[in-house]
């Protein structure tokens, strides 16, 4: 599909120093740079940027592009900066309002995912436990990793309790839950948004792997909340702790000790048709002894059903899931 130009100006930007922007846009109408700001905002919503887009469009400008994403700068403080130096601030405040009621119709949650640990722990004290859990959910892993431990134990047992459940809540519960943490940031000094509704197996997920950064006992003790609720989702929480999926994410040692116990049969059924990240990973996890074997198999074997293959892999990580259980996996940062 064509990018309109000020998207794709908008992607140049953000490669860009706010200063270099700031002398590129200068003389520009207040219109134009608003609605560049608006692109800048688009990008940053969860889903909406995508790389090999950006990658095409600093080809088709490389002369323009002087840095990389890596730079470090993100949206937020780019754009504020970028603003604030072609405008001025008053004129930058208007702006910024304008884009706020933009994104947040789409997304009234955004800016709570850029606040930081501290701003979230305080914004989020004396909210109800299905708040929490809707905000927890709605965070990237890592972050909801490092607010969990930081809420009071009894909070956080009823909001992880709450989180196996959230596909029920519509989404305008949610964007009135959005709207009471977003004031309650905006008076600590940050500026919020938030609203999209979860199949529960996604939610769940997201829940297994927060819960899979933490120590083991605060783990198992949020696990036996869940529990409580329903013990088939506590199970399923478990699972989803490990999938065949995250077979790249395990450290080598853990990896070559679970596989150990793996039949050389059973392993080339699991990886028939595998991503071949994940065959790369394990083939260097295994002895040169185990590598023959396996290619073995593979040529005598015929092609496996659907069936067998998810049996294999749920064989294959099986170890694993039991090493995670007993808190001796070791899982590289995802």
């Amino acid at each position: 599909m064509a990018l309109a130009g000020k998207r794709k100006a908008a992607m140049l930007l953000m490669g860009l120093d706010a200063e270099s922007v700031a002398k590129l846009l200068e003389g520009l109408p207040a219109e134009d740079i608003q609605e560049i700001a608006v692109e800048l905002a688009k990008i940053d919503t969860p889903g909406q940027r995508s790389t090999k887009q950006e990658a095409r469009v600093a080809q088709e400008f490389c002369k323009l592009l002087r840095t990389s994403q890596e730079q470090g700068i993100t949206v937020k403080s780019f754009l504020n900066e970028m603003l604030v130096n072609i405008v001025g601030k008053s004129k930058a405040e208007e702006i910024q309002g304008h884009i706020r009621s933009l994104t947040g119709k789409k997304d009234p949650f955004a800016d709570i995912r850029s606040a930081g640990t501290d701003e979230l722990v305080l914004a989020l004290e004396g909210q109800h436990s299905q708040t929490i859990a809707v905000v927890l959910s709605e965070l990237a892993p890592t972050k909801s990793q490092e607010v969990l431990p930081l809420l009071r134990e009894d909070v956080r047992i009823k909001a992880v309790g709450k989180m196996v459940n959230l596909e029920s809540l519509g989404g305008e519960v949610k964007r009135r839950m959005a709207s009471m943490v977003s004031e309650r940031l905006s008076r600590l000094g940050g500026q919020v948004f938030l609203e999209r509704p979860t199949k529960q197996k996604e939610t769940l997920r997201k829940l297994a792997i927060v819960l899979s950064g933490l120590e083991k006992e605060l783990r198992d003790q949020l696990l036996d909340e869940v529990k409580k609720h329903d013990e088939d989702t506590a199970a399923m929480v478990r699972n989803l702790m490990i999938t065949w999926e995250d077979i790249t994410a395990i450290a080598d040692r853990s990896l070559q000790e679970a596989l150990r116990s793996v039949e050389s049969k059973q392993l080339a059924v699991a990886l028939y048709g595998a991503e071949n990240e994940i065959v790369q990973k394990i083939r260097s996890n295994i002895s040169e002894r185990a590598a023959e074997a396996l290619d073995e198999e593979a040529s005598l074997m015929q092609e496996p059903l659907e069936k067998e293959i998810l049996d294999a892999r749920e064989g294959v990580i099986g170890p694993l899931r039991k090493a995670n259980e007993e808190g001796t996996l070791r899982l590289l940062p995802r």
